[in-house]
């Protein structure tokens, strides 16, 4: 590796750096003092199956005679439907280690890609239904260093900060490309070098990974823990998401996590951004990731009314249902209903995750070999499974 004068400099500097409400919320909602909650103690949510009725045999012969085409294509991950509670479909394509054939279990975890973001919403709701975040303080209030002073928690939550992404201002600045930084690195160099801004902040949105890795920094400060760590403590374990968690480089992979592949079975090397977090990062499994759907119709982690401010659509400079509100994409129409959901797509991750609340129907989809046809597969799933088309908006992109 090799150190230049700006890498010293921002890895000093990073060292230095460890040691839609009203504004006017009331004092109560302000930050409390040391983070100091006990974990969530609930029951761990029981998988529930309908697998045996005459219908959900109908809906299973279809599926996996519309995924049998999908693998023929190229598609290798793995699928879970469930419709009003209860698991219909669940299917394992492929390996998650080719070199090694290991198949694809109900024990591979994935990476999530952006769908990890829907964690990091939720985990900065949880600080703010336990009054330790304001939604509407400056986030300086919270990451001193942050270099824009303009810029709300509720900004960064719902992509109208106008910040732009990592992804692309980081290779600017003298790195080597291919070792991971982490969150405390990249806010060092956002400090120093204050990449302009896209847009002036609240004024539009715009989707940018450096929103959720910036909340990941404020989680950090806010409960004196490793990102990571309050995860799994305060969210994974209590929910019973025994195969989901927060990856770390340094650490590697656990042996039965899948493998990321591009389209032509290559392994898709770590580099720079894949020691940051927030924005991606996270690996689960179909079944954690129902329980993880499953967890806000019973209120395991969040009340109704901190789910409801989640679900609020949060910009309206363009017409149509797709919207965007507090960690989570929502289709919202005319007449009430809502489809939340989020997409991901990291290396040869791509991935798909809808709730479909008034129905309480939810599709997983997960994949560890690129293949963007897995953004497709959500629209035929919905319409064998209800048996007509969903009306507009479904995302075929990350």
């Amino acid at each position: 590796m090799r150190f230049t004068p700006s890498y010293i400099a921002i890895t000093v500097l990073s060292f230095l750096l460890l040691a839609c409400h009203s504004v006017s919320e009331p004092a109560s909602a302000r930050p409390s003092g040391k983070f100091h909650e006990t974990p969530i103690k609930a029951p761990v949510i029981a998988l529930q199956y309908d697998t045996a009725s005459a219908n959900s045999r109908n809906i299973i012969a279809q599926l996996d005679n519309y995924y049998s085409k999908q693998v023929r294509a190229g598609f290798n991950g793995s699928v879970l439907v469930a419709n009003k509670g209860k698991i219909i479909y669940e299917r394992y394509f492929g390996f998650g280690n080719r070199e090694h054939k290991i198949p694809l279990s109900p024990n591979s975890s994935c990476q999530l890609a952006s769908v990890s973001k829907t964690f990091t919403g939720a985990a900065v709701l949880y600080l703010y239904e336990h009054k330790y975040i304001n939604l509407d303080e400056k986030v300086q209030q919270y990451v001193k260093e942050f270099p824009y002073p303009n810029i709300t928690v509720r900004m960064l939550l719902n992509h109208r900060s106008g910040l732009p992404d990592y992804t692309k201002w980081v290779p600017n600045y003298d790195r080597e490309l291919s070792i991971p930084i982490t969150n405390t690195q990249m806010m060092a160099m956002m400090a120093q070098r204050k990449p302009r801004l896209e847009s002036k902040p609240n004024s539009g949105f715009k989707y940018c990974n450096t929103n959720f890795a910036v909340l990941a920094v404020l989680i950090e400060r806010v409960t004196e823990m490793n990102f990571g760590y309050f995860m799994s403590k305060y969210i994974f374990q209590p929910l019973g998401m025994s195969h989901t968690f927060v990856y770390n480089p340094a650490s590697g992979l656990p042996a039965a996590a899948a493998i990321s592949y591009a389209y032509n079975w290559m392994r898709e090397p770590d580099m720079f951004a894949d020691g940051v977090t927030g924005d991606k990062g996270i690996y689960s499994t179909p079944e954690d990731m129902y329980r993880w759907d499953q967890s806000f119709y019973q209120n395991k982690l969040l009340s109704n009314e901190t789910i409801e401010l989640a679900y609020g659509p949060c910009s309206f400079e363009r017409p149509g249902v797709k919207n965007y509100g507090l960690g989570w994409r929502m289709l919202c129409y005319p007449n009430g209903n809502k489809v939340i959901y989020h997409n991901g797509w990291w290396h040869g991750n791509n991935t798909s995750f809808y709730r479909f609340i008034k129905e309480n129907m939810t599709i997983v989809v997960l994949g560890n070999k690129f293949n963007k046809a897995i953004y497709h597969q959500a629209p035929v799933i919905y319409s064998i499974v209800r048996g007509s088309d969903l009306e507009d908006g479904f995302d075929t992109e990350e």
